[in-house]
């Protein structure tokens, strides 16, 4: 019983990591539930947009249950350098299977105001995308040939662009994270780290329905060559300039429930949990997530309401 339970124990990780690897092939940049509140990882026009010296921390536990499931950490920190120009760093913890990547990126951002109330901000970011795999972990205790040799802190260079644009409720944004594409690899490491362009599309908008309540419906749609586009919904109430209630969908792969608390105002923690509607969600419990987010200017400046985006 022993041997069948390790067998099929074994048959449904390598069905899990084969999984992974199309994961790894078809989205490849880290994934979030939360990406309304940590925008300037994916796109570098947010950088230095809300005025403020603000770093953000966040957490991400994918698909709980399942041995070598994605598992992401990410810091961001971004103000504004003068009165046109903001200037941010990113750095970005992703694993999935064997595999980890760390992403290094410096963000800088120029406004240019269109109108009274309409701002476009234009950002670069650069930086390293360092790559490890060590084919000793999960299935691969003992590799064949093509899996014995692992890659240590293979660095690439990372160049990417934004476009954010944006009023007092509302904002659109375009972004490229990384034009930079590598094809010259040899056998199965051509096989799991070859990169593809990414493009991402945002929007969102700030209803006012009463004087203690907001309502943001928002959109993300990212766009990678060979896979199917990809599209997040969310709608969030804020209460009270307090608290945060919502709910968001990611086409054919998971419904969210959101929830954040201005704890003061200096700090916001936000959480949202993902539920599979795939065929994963035999074999996971679901996904978290949780953001803090930190005001670091000083006491003086924080009269303010905080912007719902």
């Amino acid at each position: 019983m022993k041997t069948i339970y390790n067998f099929s124990k074994g048959i449904l990780q390598l069905f899990v990591l084969t999984l992974g690897c199309t994961a790894i092939q078809a989205q490849q940049q880290p994934q979030y539930t939360q990406y309304m509140y940590n925008t300037m990882s994916i796109n570098s026009g947010y950088t230095g947009t809300n005025g403020r010296l603000e770093a953000t921390l966040l957490h991400r536990s994918q698909w709980i249950g399942i041995d070598g499931a994605p598992d992401t950490q990410a810091l961001g920190i971004h103000g504004k350098l003068s009165e046109n120009t903001g200037l941010g760093l990113s750095v970005i913890n992703d694993k999935i299977g064997p595999q980890s990547q760390q992403y290094i990126n410096a963000n800088f951002a120029y406004r240019l105001r269109l109108s009274e109330n309409t701002i476009l901000s234009l950002g670069i970011n650069s930086g390293l995308d360092l790559l490890n795999v060590d084919w000793s972990k999960g299935i691969y205790q003992n590799p064949d040939n093509a899996f014995a040799s692992n890659i240590e802190n293979k660095a690439r260079f990372i160049i990417g662009s934004g476009a954010f644009l944006y009023g007092e409720k509302w904002y659109l944004g375009l972004s490229v994270p990384n034009f930079l594409i590598t094809d010259s690899y040899d056998d199965i490491e051509e096989s799991v780290i070859r990169k593809k362009t990414h493009y991402y599309v945002q929007g969102g908008y700030v209803f006012d329905l009463s004087s203690n309540l907001k309502f943001k419906p928002a959109f993300l749609a990212k766009i990678v060559e060979g896979a199917p586009v990809t599209y997040d919904l969310s709608g969030n109430f804020m209460i009270n300039e307090k608290f945060v209630l919502g709910a968001a969908y990611r086409f054919t792969d998971a419904f969210s429930g959101l929830a954040g608390f201005q704890i003061s105002k200096s700090l916001f923690i936000g959480y949202a949990y993902d539920h599979s509607v795939t065929k994963l969600q035999k074999y996971n419990d679901g996904s978290h997530e949780i953001i803090l987010k930190f005001n670091l200017n000083d006491k003086t400046k924080l009269a303010r309401s905080p912007r719902f985006f």
